[in-house]
């Protein structure tokens, strides 16, 4: 009983006094973000076909479709050209801005709104690529993203740096204002009836707008530190659950898709990676998807293989080992997939979330060789540009220049 009770007691501590998997969730947050980010940019000339109020799926549709299920899309306050446009350009800068880690927690709800908005105006746009960014979307606004590998974490190991050298710290303007214009966004559209559709996503707007205003007003008292710890607490528990609810989504993804497969026909006589070779929709390299169906056996092998690493996958959790072994072969799939089969967006998004079962180790040891690899190319850079010369030497070399001279 002792033993059980310590064991318990452990588990809570660890789970309420910190954050768990800093860089696994900073992996999936700058993975969905550029996913999303990446999408955006592509598809910036076809907007208006897919999401614009003059697409084949019009507004009128889209509105008796969202007032039947309750889907939540800001895209359909107006028809108008001018907040699509807005909009839109919203999407872009709330996912750079969550790639980055800027205001991470801000970047992380409006990121939401906008994969929420776009998606929902248009649900008959998009793959299961898009339907694991949605889930991922409204999971990473519980996390706490932005602890490593982010703009964030630099300012505040700036200021941490400052007040050890006994150095003022500046104010910080921009995290009020962003607070006081959101604050007012939120008045409007309530008072406006735009949430009439559902009350989940406005709640959730509201409580993250309550909660980083009152993170910032404890921040600001000196008087105790019992709130602030109390804040803490609940942002552990937040982001920890949050993270396992992102964990058990991929396994349940990748369970589902296994046994779903294991009752297919195809995948029983291991043919069934053979057909969406040759579709001239999943077809951007013919000559590349002949190569690889030409061999039975290699068919065959990936069919079985597939649908044994799928269903595999959550059980291979408790080891280690076997589970990396996993992982890569799963991540060079979807390597495949996006470049046989043309779904670089789907690719991305999977291999993002397998991401999160990564080893904290690896991760530590592949940012280290980013910022090695930018070390190295700002040292180039500098090596590269001239440095700047004083007006006596540049009026001596004038000088010299005329007169012949070589120095």
């Amino acid at each position: 009983m002792n033993t059980l009770s310590l064991t318990l007691s452990r588990g809570i501590a660890k789970v309420t006094e910190s954050a768990l998997g800093p860089y696994q969730s900073a992996v999936i947050r700058i993975g969905f973000a550029g996913t999303w980010l990446l999408f955006l940019l592509r598809e910036f000339p076809h907007r208006q076909e897919l999401y614009g109020p003059a697409g084949p799926w019009g507004w009128n549709l889209a509105k008796d479709l969202t007032d039947d299920n309750h889907a939540f899309t800001a895209l359909l306050w107006s028809d108008g050209q001018l907040w699509f446009e807005c909009f839109y350009a919203l999407a872009i800068l709330a996912s750079a801005a969550l790639l980055l880690g800027w205001r991470t927690r801000t970047a992380s709800v409006l990121f939401m709104v906008g994969v929420l908005s776009l998606q929902n105006r248009s649900v008959f746009i998009g793959d299961g690529g898009d339907n694991v960014l949605h889930l991922m979307s409204f999971y990473l606004v519980f996390t706490r993203c932005g602890q490593v590998w982010s703009l964030d974490a630099r300012r505040a190991a700036r200021a941490e740096a400052a007040r050890a050298r006994g150095a003022r710290v500046p104010a910080d303007r921009m995290g009020p204002a962003l607070w006081a214009v959101s604050g007012l966004a939120l008045l409007m559209a309530t008072f406006t009836g735009r949430f009439d559709n559902g009350w989940l996503i406005p709640a959730l707007l509201w409580t993250a707008w309550v909660v980083l205003g009152l993170w910032w007003a404890v921040g600001r008292s000196a008087k105790s530190q019992q709130p602030r710890i109390l804040l803490d607490v609940v942002a552990n528990v937040l982001h920890n659950g949050g993270l396992f609810v992102i964990m058990a989504e991929a396994c349940l993804i990748y369970a589902t898709a296994g046994w779903y497969k294991i009752q297919g026909s195809r995948w029983q006589d291991g043919t069934a990676v053979y057909y969406p070779l040759h579709l001239d929709y999943f077809s951007p390299w013919p000559q590349l998807a002949d190569v690889m169906s030409s061999s039975g056996t290699i068919m065959m092998a990936a069919a079985y293989g597939t649908v044994m690493v799928q269903v595999a996958f959550p059980f291979t959790l408790f080891n280690r080992r076997v589970k990396n072994v996993l992982l890569v072969f799963m991540m060079l799939e979807h390597a495949v997939i996006a470049v046989v089969l043309g779904l670089p967006f789907f690719s991305l998004a999977m291999i993002t979330a397998d991401a999160v079962f990564l080893p904290t180790s690896f991760l530590r040891r592949l940012g280290a060789l980013v910022v090695r690899a930018r070390g190295r190319f700002v040292r180039h850079e500098d090596r590269t540009v001239p440095a700047p010369r004083s007006p006596e030497a540049d009026s001596e070399q004038s000088v010299q220049g005329r007169v012949g001279f070589r120095a």
